[in-house]
């Protein structure tokens, strides 16, 4: 990762040439080339400020009514940046109603939504559900669009279908690494961020079992960028001010003074 020139992370989870921006799945993307070598509460409410949608009030508030309880339902939109739930804390899931109908449902629809997209992640508060829930996959698929080069250079690996509740992160080194990075929820833009290279993620899964997740490289970039959004931060909370841009200027080089892009520590 440290022979990188520019690399471009959305969170679209790769990052084909533009010609497949369209049908690429969405979050970290990198187009760039090589030069040499992404308390569940009874009393938890809906945003006041939020306005009402015609198509979307039920699926945005649907999770109060039982979210995915009517099999013709549309799936939940994927809420857009200034929407308050993104911007607040999501409370914790209560260990007791994980296997609720409506808990069950929300975690199914968030899994559909992430994979319509599509996406690598997905965190509750992106439809609308202020709770500290996330899900997360990389295919062969969605990684078959980069290059062995890039696939290297990100330490990109293919993983199963992750589903955390009340997850907690922690760093495991202080490896870092900077690349650019984008969110479904920060749709058209990208920018530079740094995380961490070596974290652990404990939680507990679907079923209410404890789940630990060592990750590296870029499943561990994805794992940062989902436990963000319980936190009410997005990734232009973190980024590298001078390098955000619109998606079609991701091939534009970065500004004087930026840092270089790539891994960084020992």
């Amino acid at each position: 990762m440290e022979a990188i020139h520019r690399f471009c992370v959305c969170h679209l989870p790769i990052c084909l040439g533009k010609r497949h921006i369209k049908s690429a799945p969405i979050i970290l993307c990198p187009t760039r080339k090589l030069v040499s070598s992404p308390d569940f509460s009874n009393d938890v409410t809906f945003s006041p400020h939020r306005k009402a949608r015609t198509t979307s009030t039920i699926s945005k508030a649907g999770w109060l009514l039982g979210l995915g309880q009517n099999k013709k339902a549309k799936l939940p939109e994927i809420v857009q940046a200034g929407d308050p739930v993104l911007h607040e804390p999501a409370r914790e899931v209560d260990p007791g109603e994980i296997g609720s109908e409506r808990i069950q449902n929300i975690i199914d629809d968030m899994v559909k939504v992430m994979r319509s997209a599509p996406g690598v992640g997905l965190a509750a508060p992106q439809i609308g559900v202020p709770l500290r829930i996330i899900v997360l996959e990389d295919t062969k698929e969605y990684i078959s669009y980069q290059s062995k080069e890039e696939i290297k250079a990100f330490d990109r690996r293919p993983f199963d279908l992750l589903m955390i509740l009340n997850p907690k992160l922690k760093k495991k080194s202080d490896r870092t690494a900077l690349f650019f990075e984008g969110c479904l929820s920060v749709n058209g833009y990208r920018a530079v961020v740094e995380r961490y290279l070596d974290i652990e993620v404990t939680g507990l899964d679907r079923d209410g079992q404890p789940i630990k997740v060592d990750a590296t490289g870029w499943q561990a970039r994805i794992l940062q960028h989902e436990c963000d959004h319980l936190d009410g931060t997005l990734y232009v909370d973190k980024m590298v001010p001078k390098t955000f841009r619109i998606v079609e200027n991701l091939d534009l080089p970065l500004a004087e003074g930026c840092p270089k892009l790539g891994v960084h520590g020992p």
